[in-house]
């Protein structure tokens, strides 16, 4: 059920087994595998998952190669709604760990807000993050490229840069590294500072070793039409000519509403074992928050597995939990079965 200001009011009695924090495909994937396990499962999300700037899956085994991410969370919220979820739009500002129960503040709506607190027995931390883009003065003019072959992930996307002119972006010097393993797929490779930082002359160096272009100058705008960026016009009004970008300027960690609790990081990633938990026993963290890869499919698995975790964990504990209507259809089964016998 997709709740809303006034349906989240109705809720906040009712302690879930567990609140995921982000409809991303990390947190739809668990919210699926939590409802079949017949868990309740609360999904609060505050929109512009980062998959959903992806404008073609290219590398999502059995999908089309054109499927744009944002169709995987559509279909993804479609199937966790029709298992009896419940999802509501919203921000979490903090958690409380109560003992027994986390408490999840919650904000409802940006203009005149409404604020309601749910309570879960489990928490999974689904919320990841965004990458930083390069900051013009018209950031529309980067946000016209961003997703499309303006790139923020080599990992996804070297392929599709593979032996044409690309420009790699970066705020430090150390994010510029990313031009290196690059040239694995291509020899046309600029970087650039966009006048913000100094580069050694131990970094110029190795890109002059390496054939690479360094361009120091700041980034008026970016070039091109429907989507395709074709270069970047720099601040003298010379033009730099590209066929794709890689943006590498990290990324903002959605992981602030966790700040009243003790866990353990890793840079601006949560540590994680080999379930998903973290340093607290009932929180998980799935996809791009946690240290790995950041990938749909890894994503998804993710889900899998924290979830999966969770209803092991609830199982050994409780026993036999099944659904009303499980246990009605089991107990007509076998009155059938006794008649048949007679």
């Amino acid at each position: 059920m997709q709740l809303t200001r006034q349906t989240a009011n109705q809720r906040t009695d009712h302690v879930y087994d567990v609140l995921v924090v982000g409809g991303g495909a990390a947190g739809l994937s668990a919210g699926i595998y939590l409802q079949r396990s017949l868990l309740s499962t609360l999904i609060i999300d505050k929109g512009k998952a980062r998959s959903s700037w992806v404008q073609e899956l290219h590398n999502y085994l059995g999908l089309p190669p054109d499927t744009p991410g944002r169709e995987v969370l559509k279909q993804g919220k479609t199937h966790y709604l029709s298992l009896e979820g419940e999802h509501l739009n919203g921000y979490v500002e903090d958690v409380t760990d109560e003992g027994e129960t986390f408490a999840v503040r919650v904000r409802i709506g940006r203009t005149n807000p409404t604020y309601t607190v749910f309570r879960s027995r489990y928490l999974i931390a689904a919320s990841g993050i965004i990458d930083h883009l390069p900051q013009l003065n018209n950031m529309q003019n980067v946000f016209e490229y961003a997703g499309h072959n303006l790139h923020v992930c080599l990992i996804c996307d070297g392929y599709e840069m593979r032996d044409k002119r690309a420009g790699v972006f970066g705020s430090s010097e150390s994010s510029l590294e990313a031009a290196f393993p690059l040239g694995w797929f291509t020899p046309y490779i600029t970087v650039f500072t966009n006048g913000e930082f100094e580069v050694s002359s131990e970094f110029r160096h190795r890109l002059t070793q390496h054939g690479y272009r360094l361009v120091e100058q700041p980034i008026k705008q970016f070039l091109g039409e429907n989507h395709q960026m074709s270069g970047v016009e720099l601040a003298d009004g010379s033009i730099e000519e590209l066929d794709a970008g890689l943006v590498s300027m990290g990324s903002k960690y959605h992981a602030d509403y966790l700040k009243n609790i003790d866990l353990e990081y890793e840079g601006g990633n949560l540590i994680t074992d080999k379930v998903n938990r973290t340093s607290h026993p009932r929180i998980f963290a799935i996809g791009d928050l946690k240290v790995g890869m950041n990938q749909v499919v890894i994503a998804a698995a993710d889900g899998a597995i924290a979830a999966t975790q969770i209803w092991r964990e609830i199982r050994r504990r409780e026993g036999s939990r099944r659904s009303p209507i499980a246990i009605n259809q089991a107990k007509e089964r076998f009155n059938e079965a006794v008649l048949m016998k007679v």
